[in-house]
């Protein structure tokens, strides 16, 4: 079978040859709670506060924001993450994007997005749903889609070094690992494996991640048995 990682320890290796811009290559898990957290508290207090939105309009934006953000997260990890672009530097860009996730899986400085990456992203998804919502509406819908995005990344870092005892966790961390040991081409869900089912992305009955998988089915077991 393939190896499809380069090692399984938690070390990190360096991404550029300056050490200004390696620094930010790496970030803690908890940086993006620090950013996020006031960002989507700020937007609800603009839904109540400032539009005067009611209850009824922020809840259901609220959950379609978590709704949209787990088919942004499904889709960039597919069509984007996964994509190598053509060219003589192709591979490098790959690299740099998510290729060293998958190189080095328990890298537990690369887990979450760095705010390099992450915060432009949020602006021009911000503006992007603040031009189709309107400014009001948008306040309530993407304090949802940062929760969303906020799950998923503290999901991300849990399923690869948490030990967890939930049924629902375990299987969901078996999903992500087949993904990193096994099979790269499917599974591209983290938070929610509702994605890979609508466009067809599970895994086959073969697919098996060895030793690690194992030990995650170990644990099911006793959970069923509990």
């Amino acid at each position: 079978m393939a190896k499809h990682f380069v090692s399984n320890k938690d070390e990190s290796v360096p991404m550029f040859n300056h050490p200004f811009l390696d620094f930010f290559s790496r970030v803690h898990f908890t940086v993006p709670l620090f950013i996020y957290v006031p960002m989507a508290v700020y937007f609800l207090y603009q839904s109540v506060f400032v539009y005067n939105l009611s209850i009824l309009v922020i809840l259901p934006l609220i959950i379609l924001g978590v709704a949209v953000w787990t088919f942004t997260e499904y889709n960039m990890h597919r069509f984007v993450f996964h994509w190598t672009p053509p060219g003589k530097y192709g591979p490098q860009i790959n690299f740099l994007f998510h290729g060293v996730h998958h190189d080095y899986p328990r890298d537990s400085k690369r887990l979450v997005m760095v705010p390099a990456i992450s915060l432009p992203l949020c602006l021009v998804f911000y503006f992007g749903f603040r031009f189709l919502l309107g400014p009001a509406y948008v306040t309530s819908f993407f304090t949802g889609y940062l929760i969303g995005y906020l799950f998923y990344d503290m999901t991300h870092y849990a399923l690869h070094h948490a030990n967890f005892k939930s049924k629902f966790w375990l299987e969901l961390k078996q999903h992500h690992m087949i993904h990193h040991y096994t099979d790269p081409d499917n599974g591209y869900g983290v938070s929610s494996k509702f994605w890979d089912h609508i466009y067809r992305t599970t895994f086959t009955k073969k697919a098996g991640c060895p030793v690690i998988v194992e030990e995650v089915k170990e644990e099911l077991v006793e959970e069923d048995h509990s």
